[in-house]
This record gives structure tokens, C-alpha cells and sequence, in this order.
């Protein structure tokens, strides 16, 4: 699947100078509807041998980027724009790269009515964009969702937070957030050699809210040659934005590599790895770190790594409390980018509800030389496979926003470097942030340093004046290996006084 520019592929149209296409209305046959009816179809799909849906016409593939992105959505033609309603509801063309389009439906009072596909709801270019032929473009390419989130820089005006768009991705932000990662339905053999299988949402159905209704729910039928789904985000916007999601999936084949709740995101540098990039800043990521609140209770902070192979870790676990991509730093001068806005970007956080057994949070690090490239993933692998014909019903929270709270210390930042002093090895230095517990004396705290390849040192703790917490450094000699794990924790009085730091260290 190709990888957009989130940043670019974002941007306002502002700069164009943009003419309207006249109204037109198209009327559409209802029928009942319930969530019942979509796990019903999923169903019937899976019974099924698969089969891919058409492509759009050739032209609209044709498009260049530019091209694209001149052809806009009128938010004044958006779906329910003309009612009391307390969401709008945009659409995003197909071609491109969205080969295919999806069906989009609108339920008011049980009954399901189809949006038809209408240029008139879009505004073009009047030389940059191409004339398109319509008899083809059956559908749209995905939606955008939009409601009053007090925003100051748009008084009285619905903002949007909330986007389904491509394969099974969707994305969302929290109040003061710009967009960032992405989530997906389900992920189907990601890094597995013989290449990943992207499941996709062919429909939608949007329950149409009251005037005052403050959540917003919306259904999805997933189709692919391994598996079909039905879904349903029942989503509540502001600060957090709070998605809680039902699915249930049919395996038309066995799924020996599933992929649950899978999250996916940009990390290209930081202090750790900026020598590899010839850039003025600190550093560029949609999310610094994978953390893990486990069956066990621990909590595990694992640094986020652009290799230069691909890697995979697996955290071997038994009904995980959580799991997620954060972004820690939030000052604009952790990156000094005036446009991207890093500083700004949601962290995504993964509750389970009931118990998912047992399995592995799984971070796929993949090599990348450009921030355009979505290079990380983490998911929850299931440690058997679904047999084929089987049913799994999922049920979890996506909190999207600022990361979950924590009673411990936690990893603000992580560097490593050559030894200055003595003998040749390398330096590790972990941040821990402000807390109470700090105020004790350093050597009031046990240090838990260890790896399975090597020795380190004994590792010193010191206070950090410039953020009010500890740094903890200690060395090491990797001589001819080429990575190596470590973990390391702090504790006191017998109990847990940090998270659980976790790096691998590559060459």
C-alpha cells in the first residue's frame, strides 16, 4: 500500500483559488438496519470465495498529486450540513492512490439510506484540475466527521477530528491535536516474508445523531481474502477523543498471524539515531515509544528505533491492561518544526475489555529515510491461530490524546553515545521525569540494569536540575555484536519506583 505524506495530504486548499460546482440531488430506496444486519453480511461474505471490488476508471488513477488535491470537498454540501444535526459528514474522492471506493450509508430512524457518489459536493481548480469521467466513480473514498469542539480558531464552526480513509485505516485527534498516527481495523501478516495482507472497509453506515447528541456512531463492513468483519465506533470527540470498538470477524482461512487493534506510525530520528540525518532538527516522530501496562502489572516503556533492518519484538504477555504509541515530547523546541507540529501530535492507547489471553504486544520497526513513510506498527498477536470458519468477537477503547496516567516515573528521554573517558564502549543515558519519589536521595534507589548478551556497569543515578527528575547512566561494550537488549528499572523500599525501560541497541 502506498504511503502518503500525512502533512502534505493534510494541508488546507486555502492557498487555490477555487471555483463551485452547481448542487445536484440524487434520491436513494431505504431498508431497515442494525448492527445485526452488518454481522449478518459479514457472514454471508465469508462463505464466500473473495473477490476484489472494481476499480474506479482509469483517469481518476491517472491523477497526479497535485491533480488530487485541487479537487476538494465543499464542507457547505457535507452530509446533514443543512440540519440541527451536531455532527457533518465530508467525503473524500476516490483515485489516486484509493484504487477503490467505498459505499457510504446514512441511517435515520433504523432505516439506511445510500449516499450516492456526487461531484457536485466538491470544488475544483479551474487549471489544475482535470475533467474526470463520472459513469465509473460509484462511490467515495472515505469520510471525515465534524462537530462544534469549541475550537477558537473557528467560532461556531463544526471542526473536524475524525477520518476513515483507506484499506481499514482510520485516524482521530483530541482537541488541540494534529493529525498523527493511524489505527486499523486489523492487521493480517505484517513483516511476515511473504508480504502483508491489508483487509479493507467497503461500507459505511452513519447513524444520524440528534442536535444534541454528543457521540457519534459509525459502522463498517471489512472484506479480504482472509477474513471479514463487521464494526462499530461508537465515538465520543474533545480532549480525549474516546473510540470504543466492537468487532466481530469471520476467518475464511486460517489466521496464523492476526493482528489485533494495530496502530501505525512515523518515527524517523531522534537523539538516539540523529547522526544517520543531516537535519536541523532534534528530532522528527509521530510517537517516541511503545508502552505496555501488562497482565502482570508492570509497566513498560520501550523506545521507539528507526533500524537500518527490519526488526520485530515481541512482549509475551497474558491478558494485557493496555498498550499504545506515545508521544511524550510536547515542547516545540523537542522538534523546532514550525509546519508539522510534532509537539502536537495524539498519542493512541489500546484497552482491552474482558481478557484477550494470551498472546504478545508486537512493535515492528521498519527502516525508513523519509518522514513521509509510516515505519512503525504495534499490535496484539494472539498466541494461537483462528481456525478457518471460526467467529472472534473483539471489544476494546481507543483513547486518542494525551497518554494514560501513571503513579510511576516516567522515561522522558533516552541517548546514547560514545565513551568520553577510559575504556572504548558506549553510554547510555535514561531521563526519568519529575515525582515525588525523587525527592529522596539518589542512593535511596536500587538499580536493575540487565541484558542477556553482555555485562553493563553497576549504573549511577543522579538528579537532573534542568527537568527535576533522575538520569541513570551506565556503560557498556558491544565489541563485534550487533544488538543488544537491555532493561532497566528503578526501585525502592522493595517496590517499583520507574517504569520498566526497555532498548535494543543495533549497530
Amino acid at each position: 500500500m502506498s504511503k502518503l505524506s500525512r502533512r502534505a495530504f493534510l494541508q488546507s486548499a486555502s492557498a487555490l483559488t477555487l471555483v463551485a460546482i452547481a448542487p445536484a440531488v440524487q434520491a436513494t430506496t431505504g431498508e431497515p438496519f442494525s448492527r445485526a444486519e452488518v454481522i449478518a453480511r459479514a457472514k454471508a461474505l465469508a462463505e464466500r470465495p473473495y473477490k476484489a471490488r472494481n476499480k474506479v476508471p482509469d483517469d481518476w488513477l491517472a491523477m497526479n498529486y497535485d491533480q488530487y488535491r485541487s479537487i476538494q470537498f465543499d464542507v457547505d454540501k457535507a452530509l446533514w450540513a443543512d440540519t440541527v444535526r451536531s455532527y457533518n459528514v465530508d467525503f473524500f474522492l476516490p483515485g489516486l492512490y484509493f484504487e477503490r471506493s467505498v459505499q457510504i450509508n446514512a441511517v435515520e430512524n433504523g432505516i439506511a439510506n445510500r449516499v450516492p457518489f456526487d461531484m457536485h459536493r466538491f470544488k475544483k481548480h479551474p487549471e489544475i484540475s482535470p475533467d474526470l469521467s463520472e459513469d465509473g466513480a460509484i462511490g467515495y473514498s472515505g469520510l471525515r466527521l465534524r462537530t462544534n469542539l469549541d475550537d477558537p480558531d473557528h467560532p461556531g464552526k463544526k471542526t473536524e477530528f475524525c477520518v476513515f480513509q483507506g484499506a481499514s485505516y482510520f485516524r482521530a485527534i483530541a482537541k488541540g491535536n494534529v493529525y498523527g498516527l493511524s489505527a486499523r481495523g486489523l492487521a493480517l501478516k505484517t513483516g511476515d516474508a511473504e508480504g502483508e495482507e491489508f483487509p479493507e472497509f467497503i461500507s459505511f453506515w452513519l447513524e444520524a445523531p440528534g442536535p444534541q447528541q454528543d457521540n457519534m456512531v459509525v459502522h463498517a463492513l471489512m472484506d479480504s481474502p482472509s477474513v471479514t468483519g463487521a464494526y462499530r465506533f461508537d465515538i465520543m470527540p474533545g480532549n480525549p477523543c474516546v473510540m470504543d470498538v466492537e468487532a466481530t470477524l469471520f476467518a475464511r482461512t486460517e489466521l496464523t498471524h492476526a493482528g489485533l487493534a494495530p496502530l501505525t506510525s512515523m518515527f524517523l530520528f531522534d537523539a538516539t539515531n540523529h547522526q544517520r540525518f543531516d537535519d536541523f532538527r532534534p528530532a522528527v516522530h509521530d510517537s517516541e515509544g511503545l508502552l505496555i501496562r501488562n497482565g502482570n502489572g508492570e509497566v513498560i516503556w520501550r523506545p521507539l528505533a528507526n533500524p537500518t533492518r527490519l526488526q520485530v519484538s515481541s512482549f509475551v504477555d497474558e491478558n494485557p491492561a493496555g498498550f499504545g504509541l506515545i508521544q511524550r515530547s510536547r515542547d516545540l523546541s523537542d522538534f523546532d518544526d514550525l509546519e508539522a507540529h510534532y509537539h502536537r501530535r495524539p498519542s493512541l492507547w489500546v484497552e482491552p475489555k474482558g481478557n484477550w489471553g494470551a498472546g504478545a504486544v508486537t512493535l515492528v520497526e521498519i527502516p525508513a529515510d523519509k518522514e513521509i513513510y509510516d515505519n512503525i506498527v504495534a499490535y496484539w498477536r494472539p498466541r494461537d491461530p483462528y481456525s478457518e470458519g471460526s467467529m472472534i468477537e473483539l471489544d476494546y477503547r481507543l483513547t486518542w490524546g494525551d497518554e494514560p496516567t501513571s503513579d510511576l516515573p516516567r522515561v522522558i528521554k533516552t541517548a546514547s553515545g560514545a565513551k568520553i573517558f577510559g575504556d572504548p564502549g558506549r553510554l547510555m543515558v535514561i531521563d526519568f521525569d519529575a515525582h515525588p519519589i525523587f525527592e529522596a536521595d539518589p542512593e535511596s534507589f536500587e538499580i536493575h540494569i540487565t541484558s542477556p548478551q553482555l555485562e553493563t556497569s553497576p549504573g549511577i543515578l543522579e538528579r537532573n536540575p534542568e527537568t527535576g527528575g533522575m538520569r541513570l547512566v551506565f556503560s557498556f561494550a558491544p565489541e563485534d555484536l550487533t544488538h543488544v537488549e537491555f532493561r532497566a528499572m528503578l526501585r525502592k523500599d522493595g517496590a517499583a519506583a520507574s517504569e520498566v525501560w526497555l532498548y535494543r541497541w543495533t549497530v
